[in-house]
């Protein structure tokens, strides 16, 4: 009774520990990565508090964990010796009243101490086995997540021919704020297509709809006639390439940066990719070339050129459908000027589907639409719109 008692106990402290060790990794990687927004606005202090906050809780813990190990082995030890005295006493008065041996006696206490370490050990052991079962069940609960859906009965997705279409989508991140509202177009293959608007209108969860990142709440995506939700993921992912705002590369090679995904390249592939992003010159002039580790997120290169070589990346994969999410926002004037010209060559060919706010970017488009507030309030070329003196020209004129 006290061992199940008490490995409750370490188990519920276990659980507690483990997610306060959370938290710490989780501060420590916002604010080590964060540093200098943290320095430019003097909270270091008010960061060094909020840490020592969470570390006093796991101190805490800690203590309330070595309190219940502590006193479950005393109560043990104890229960152990009035249960031997026990024995001893009413053993004795049997002997002594003739109903029993005293070689019976005897043998019953040296089986007694023979059999109490073991009980005492595992004590011990129970307390250890109750933090294993607690890590266990956090590891276990995130094993058995399921990462995304796969439907039952999935198809590959056949190569892409016709065209995408956006039919009536709704979208909420929680079921009540909607991002989405009823969005309906239709993007053909060859074309290039345009999303602009203010933010938080919905562009980006719109690129993010059609590889499945996310699901509709109501509607469908088609691409050629096939329900996205009926596709295996492989396929349908193996098919679009996407540049984001957000340039995501790893503490790794140039050379294995661009050919992510298919390691299997040969060099001359990689160096044609390269030179199609505009990035072969400053490729070329670092220390180690195409070998040159970039660091963590591409620390080592500047926004232009970690950007490039995402480009590079997605002219390799050589996919038919490109979506292009903000891909120059963050760029200077001359970097976008190098990025746009790479673009250029990226989107030649391929079906194209554009997230833009730098609205200079999509003249060319064939066709554009505006969303606010998750629907389509414009849509046609450029010089359509602009002569509609609608949304679209309001917003160029600003940025003018």
């Amino acid at each position: 009774v006290p061992m199940a008692i008490f490995g409750r106990l370490h188990r519920r402290y276990s659980h507690q520990n483990q997610e306060t060790m959370a938290r710490i990794s989780s501060h420590l990687h916002e604010t080590i990565n964060g540093h200098r927004i943290v320095k430019a606005f003097g909270m270091e202090e008010y960061e060094s508090a909020r840490f020592a906050g969470i570390v006093d809780r796991l101190y805490g813990i800690f203590i309330k964990d070595a309190k219940v190990r502590n006193f479950s082995h005393s109560l043990m030890e104890l229960l152990g010796g009035v249960f031997v005295a026990m024995v001893i006493w009413y053993g004795g008065r049997e002997v002594l009243a003739g109903k029993s041996t005293p070689g019976t006696f005897f043998s019953f206490m040296t089986s007694l101490v023979m059999i109490y370490e073991p009980i005492k050990s595992l004590s011990n052991v129970n307390s250890t086995v109750q933090q294993g079962m607690a890590a266990a069940a956090r590891i276990f609960g995130l094993l058995e997540e399921e990462p995304e859906p796969r439907p039952a009965g999935a198809v590959e997705m056949p190569p892409f021919s016709r065209e995408i279409r956006i039919e009536r989508v709704s979208f909420s991140y929680d079921g009540e704020n909607t991002v989405l509202d009823n969005v309906d177009f239709t993007i053909r293959a060859g074309e290039t297509v345009a999303l602009v608007g203010p933010s938080g209108g919905g562009k980006s969860t719109i690129s993010n709809l059609i590889p499945r990142f996310y699901e509709p709440t109501a509607g469908r995506i088609l691409i050629d006639g096939n329900n996205i939700m009926d596709l295996s993921l492989k396929s349908l992912r193996g098919q679009i390439a996407m540049v984001t705002q957000e340039t995501i590369l790893f503490n790794d090679t140039v050379k294995n940066n661009i050919a992510y995904g298919d390691y299997e390249r040969s060099e001359e592939e990689i160096r044609a990719a390269a030179r199609a992003a505009f990035a072969l010159e400053f490729i070329e002039a670092l220390p180690q070339g195409f070998d040159t580790v970039i660091g963590e997120f591409g620390a080592r290169l500047s926004g232009g050129q970690r950007q490039r070589l995402s480009i590079a990346r997605a002219i390799l994969k050589n996919a038919p459908i490109l979506i292009l999410d903000e891909a120059t926002s963050n760029l200077d004037t001359e970097s976008e000027r190098e990025v746009q010209k790479a673009l250029e060559n990226l989107m030649q060919g391929r079906t194209t589907l554009v997230i833009a706010h730098r609205l200079s970017t999509i003249r060319k488009a064939d066709r554009i639409y505006v969303i606010q507030d998750g629907r389509i309030v414009e849509e046609g070329n450029h010089e359509t719109l602009m002569a509609n003196g609608g949304l679209y020209r309001t917003l160029r004129e600003m940025q003018q």
